[in-house]
């Protein structure tokens, strides 16, 4: 099991709450980014292309915990940028560990052997480490080489010491659905508590914007992944939201569920689209135009989404929403291997994308310059 018993316990006391309560739209998970800037320069992100001045501020502790105490989600994501550069994000773990939120503390682990003594192990502490697959995949993805290896020793040391440790996976078009079942295996055995999986959303400010996926293959992809599992796999995410991932379910998408805080304010709609900002989490809930975003409302920017962000927090109220929905759930962590001999003969089949600009760019706060290697 990827959850632990009392996450899962606080979680659904929670969303029962919610539903007594009569409350049709709730936060699941605070995306809290206090700073954007990061050590890495993925192509695919879409944090980090902030002038250098946005790139130089952050928020302080009180702001994070002012943010957490307004939007009473009981889980806290926390990515950026890379969030080990925060200067006090000791201070922001170890305040909300004592308000017994469970944090994800999300990190390419480039800097987390060199700053694991600042953390203290606590059930209400994750490292979600960023891995895009195997060593040469991920440092492809990340632009740079020997970030696995440092990733892998970081993960190796948090574990050593007792501390919750998730990996955190965004595959693109293109991917090799076997090479990310090794990754897997990989991980298992690295000894991670689970994983997590999203497929790539195509951030307007990300440098390569030609490979992300559409829904039809994202479905295709992640059912060439998931179908035929491995016991040994564990996984840190709603089972229902993997089977939408392939294409056995279906969800609106609930982006309230897991709504954004940074320097700018409460984003609107979601962590993924940056449609403007309110002063107050009330004011996000209740002034954005809801019906003007997924992919029912026709807005081409939410066309191809699946992402996590949007959907996971609909397949944990499909869970808790009704008995059916918590019988669903109960059936599919007993059947879940998902037999599918197609998926297992079309493993073989490697997609093969053209070669592309692998864009590398520098993330000094005083300059943004960009260079391009073809890979």
């Amino acid at each position: 099991m990827g959850v632990p018993i009392s996450q899962m316990w606080t979680v659904a006391s929670y969303v029962l709450k919610q539903k007594l309560r009569g409350r049709k739209r709730y936060p699941l998970v605070l995306m809290l980014e206090p700073l954007f800037r990061c050590n890495l320069a993925c192509a695919g992100c879409g944090k980090i292309q902030y002038p250098a001045h946005v790139l130089k501020k952050e928020l302080t502790p009180e702001q994070c915990f002012n943010a957490v105490a307004e939007c009473g989600a009981p889980m806290v994501s926390i990515p950026g940028g890379e969030p080990l550069l925060h200067p006090q994000i000791k201070e922001i773990v170890e305040g909300l560990v004592q308000r017994k939120k469970y944090i994800y503390l999300c990190t390419n682990a480039v800097l987390l052997k060199d700053k694991i003594d600042m953390f203290t192990p606590s059930k209400y502490l994750t490292f979600s480490v960023h891995m895009d697959g195997l060593k040469e995949h991920h440092d492809f993805s990340v632009a740079r080489e020997g970030t696995f290896d440092k990733a892998i020793a970081g993960i190796r040391e948090a574990v050593k010491r007792g501390f919750r440790v998730t990996t955190n996976t965004t595959l693109f078009d293109g991917a090799d659905a076997q090479s990310v079942r090794d990754f897997f295996d990989e991980m298992m055995e690295v000894g991670v508590e689970g994983m997590m999986l999203s497929p790539g959303y195509s951030y307007d400010k990300a440098p390569d914007q030609s490979h992300f996926l559409g829904r039809a293959r994202t479905r295709k992809l992640f059912t060439k992944i998931l179908s035929n599992r491995k016991k040994s796999w564990r996984f840190n995410q709603s089972v229902l939201f993997l089977e939408f991932l392939m294409g056995k379910r279906q969800y609106k998408c609930t982006p309230w569920g897991m709504p954004t805080y940074n320097m700018f304010g409460w984003q609107k709609p979601c962590y993924l689209l940056q449609d403007g900002y309110f002063d107050t989490f009330k004011e996000l809930l209740e002034e954005t135009e809801w019906a003007n975003y997924g992919t029912e409302s026709g807005n081409p920017k939410c066309a191809n989404c699946m992402v996590h962000s949007g959907y996971e927090a609909s397949a944990v109220d499909d869970t808790f929403g009704s008995i059916k929905g918590l019988y669903s759930t109960v059936r599919s962590m007993l059947a879940w291997r998902h037999p599918n001999q197609a998926a297992l003969e079309a493993l073989s089949e490697h997609d093969s994308p053209s070669r592309a600009e692998l864009v590398q760019l520098s993330v000094s706060a005083k300059t943004q310059s960009r260079e391009q290697s073809t890979v």
